[in-house]
């Protein structure tokens, strides 16, 4: 019989913290690469359920698995297959975490403390829907789903307990925030600008409701104008009065003519190519939000362009009063840590199971007891009865011993668990019986309150 293995948690990040721009690009996935990366991974019989997310910041992967060090070079060679990317320098470039290591860091990213800009709301959402999509395609259950969940539920605490926030808690708040001081640094500012959104997403939406606070003429592009129309009808009055929808045929002439451009689209490719930017005699500002990047790469007159690393200029400005208030945010984060691996112990059905077990002959041998002091069973028939009753408490839990252990495997396991706990009056020091066993978690420091820490 196969010795059953427990599970662990792995996540492989490549992120704005350690890797540029361009390398971002070539590790973004799109949702149907997305699909049949992740159905990979799930083939590996190391790798029990996986979730990617593919952000302009980040790109990573969460997975539960049987064997950590085999998942972690498995999904290195896949990425090196599916992205042309040498695995020596994915594997010098990932940071890669395991187990409490890689739930600190999962909560972390939950509660946007290791965001680009600290406070921002985005990655909420973006988690959401990495979550969402490997759900809906059967490539994640249980494991990844009380990550997740438990990721929100600390995200939240964060939230409410630390104020992290800013004037600018999002990447596209930030370059609209830059896009006025670079105006400025003219003599001018943004009132009275033509600014278009190219992109009728989350970033451009966002980037729209920002820039609706100044006093612009402002045009929205995008490739379905329907999509388009229907995105502007959920947004307030105020801000849809002053959004002008054009389709995207007119983007030549919007790219000739516009003082602002903020790109945002999720195109796997450049959307604005250099035979597209033609010189002008009034300066124009453009700031590329996608990545993979929508504006080639290109040096003309008169037209200065941004991408987002480039943001670091605004970022960093109040970086030291973010990082002091993020410390208690860190702080939280490890809380929910050691919080989220004791509800995991809580959880095995092994001891559950026993506990049940011994209930049952406990009684059992007490109801014997009481019969042979009073006289109802001579007490040479001990022997005999306790195999008798031995017998009958095991058929009797057999069924529901089975139907437990089907449970346990099952994404809806957790109130099913916690109600058998309830009914058979089984506290949680009972069943904190398994440790969580992780040799590399037993040979690393305990993670600090000031930094996210890193696996060797």
């Amino acid at each position: 019989m196969q010795e059953q293995r427990e599970i662990q948690y792995i996540v492989v990040s490549f992120s704005h913290k350690h890797i540029d721009i361009a390398l971002r690009e070539k590790l973004a996935f799109g949702d149907e690469e997305k699909l049949t990366f992740l159905r990979t991974l799930c083939e590996h019989s190391a790798i029990k359920e996986a979730m990617l997310l593919s952000t302009c910041n980040r790109v990573e992967v969460y997975a539960s698995a049987l064997d950590t060090k085999a998942a972690r070079e498995y999904i290195l060679h896949k990425l090196e297959d599916c992205k042309h990317i040498p695995v020596e320098q994915l594997r010098a470039l990932a940071d890669i975490r395991l187990n409490q290591y890689a739930i600190y860091h999962t909560f972390s990213v939950a509660s946007s403390l290791d965001s680009l800009v600290v406070g921002e709301t985005q990655i909420t959402g973006q988690l959401k829907d990495a979550y969402r999509f490997a759900y809906e395609n059967l490539l994640c259950g249980k494991d990844i789903t009380r990550l997740v969940h438990y990721a929100f539920k600390c995200a939240a605490r964060v939230r409410n307990s630390v104020d992290i926030s800013s004037s600018h808690t999002s990447v596209a708040g930030a370059a609209i925030h830059m896009l006025t001081l670079k105006f400025s640094q003219y003599g001018e500012s943004l009132d009275s600008k033509h600014i278009a959104v190219l992109g009728a997403g989350e970033m451009g939406i966002l980037a729209l409701k920002h820039l609706a606070k100044h006093d612009v003429q402002l045009t929205l592009i995008n490739r379905n104008l329907r999509n388009a129309q229907n995105t502007l009808e959920n947004l307030p009055e105020e801000i849809r009065c002053k959004v002008k929808i054009v389709p995207f045929s007119k983007l030549q002439e919007i790219l000739d003519h516009a003082d602002v451009l903020v790109s945002a689209t999720g195109a796997p490719h450049n959307v604005i190519s250099a035979e597209m930017i033609r010189p002008s005699a009034h300066r124009r500002v453009w700031f590329d939000l996608a990545v993979p990047r929508d504006i080639e790469e290109v040096k003309i007159e008169n037209l200065e362009i941004y991408k987002v690393d480039d943001l670091e200029e605004i970022i960093t400005k109040n970086k030291q009063q973010r990082e002091e208030k993020a410390k208690d945010g860190y702080g939280i984060v490890e809380q929910c840590t050691q919080e989220f691996f004791k509800w995991l112990q809580t959880l095995s059905v092994d001891p559950i199971i026993k506990h049940m077990r011994e209930l049952a002959k406990d009684s059992s041998l007490k109801e014997l007891e009481k019969a042979i002091k009073k006289g109802f069973l001579p007490s040479e028939y001990r022997h005999n009865v306790e195999k008798i009753l031995h017998n009958a408490f095991n058929t009797f839990l057999h069924k529901p011993t089975i139907r437990i252990k089907e449970a346990g495997e099952s994404i809806n396991s957790d109130p099913i668990i916690e109600a058998i706990k309830s009914i058979f009056d089984i506290n949680d020091e009972i069943v904190m019986l398994n440790k969580y066993k992780c040799e590399e978690y037993l040979t690393q420091p305990k993670p600090k309150n000031t930094k996210n820490p890193k696996e060797p």
